[in-house]
């Protein structure tokens, strides 16, 4: 699908700033756009912002709750009729701790996100789809973390994100057989730092699913990093987020697999950590260790 002219895209996380890029260059494009997110206040800052661009609409929408994302999917196919692009792209993190340190309820709540959101859109949408018989494709959003290669101190984001790749991949081999109409891609949000919502993301975190212990961490992520790279000397790159967005439709439209700025510096990453776990041996690098 090289065309989105008049096209209907769903975007979750839609008001989070790698989302909000997405429905922006889908707009720009011609597209139809729905974007969903758990938080009111945002998803309706963003509807203003992106309503001049093109037709958008927004739905609040908890990607964790299966019922939530299926009357997502029953008013977008009431008010369009069909959808052909499903960005499965909501997300959040946890603490960098020990596995030994982590908590029930951070397992509980990144997953139910991270990895159940992507499920439940699948789930509710992709049966749509086929029904519609038209051209599709299913993009959901997975990191080099966990995707790639794990950083030792992300095991309950990383778990997720290497969840969602091999879903992805799944879906696509699911898809190339049996309904070859539709495409599956993974998303890597790459080519530098990421100045998003995730950093802050436990300000939309429910009380059901409340950390049973102090993390250590400081509430400015953000902050603490960057203070961290000052003191360390390291060299802090930010990848532009509009730029990401476009790099991403790009590759979409090329049919490739996998969207990554950088694909190729991945591509090593792997074949390094192959070589590693054929010899038997552990395939982690001081990198990972860093958080």
């Amino acid at each position: 699908m090289q065309d989105y002219t008049g096209k209907v895209a769903v975007v979750t996380g839609g008001a989070g700033d790698i989302g909000k890029a997405i429905a922006k260059q889908l707009l720009d494009d011609g597209a139809k756009v729905v974007i969903s997110d758990v938080e009111q206040t945002a998803l309706d800052k963003t509807l203003e912002e992106l309503a001049p661009l093109g037709e958008v609409s927004a739905i609040r929408t908890d990607v964790s709750d299966p019922a939530d994302v299926e009357s997502l999917a029953e008013q977008v196919y009431a008010k369009h009729g069909v959808v052909h692009l499903l960005f499965n792209n909501a997300g959040v993190g946890a603490p960098s701790v020990n596995v030994w340190e982590t908590t029930i309820n951070d397992w509980k709540w990144v997953l139910g996100v991270n990895v159940m959101g992507v499920v439940h859109g699948i789930q509710s949408f992709v049966p749509r789809m086929i029904e519609g018989g038209e051209p599709g494709h299913v993009i959901n959003t997975s990191s080099g973390d966990g995707g790639i290669a794990p950083m030792a101190g992300q095991s309950v984001y990383a778990s997720s994100k290497a969840s969602v790749s091999i879903i992805t991949e799944c879906l696509a081999a699911q898809f190339s057989t049996q309904h070859p109409q539709l495409q599956a891609t993974i998303f890597y949000p790459a080519g530098g730092v990421l100045d998003t919502g995730i950093w802050t993301c436990a300000r939309n975190r429910p009380d059901e699913f409340a950390r049973e212990k102090p993390s250590g961490q400081p509430e400015d992520l953000m902050g603490a990093f960057m203070e961290h790279a000052k003191e360390t000397g390291m060299e802090i790159q930010f990848q532009d987020l509009d730029d990401l967005a476009k790099a991403l439709l790009v590759d979409l439209k090329t049919g490739k697999f996998v969207a990554m700025i950088g694909v190729e510096g991945a591509g090593a990453t792997l074949h390094t950590r192959a070589d590693k776990i054929g010899k038997g041996e552990a395939p982690f690098d001081d990198h990972s260790l860093i958080a």
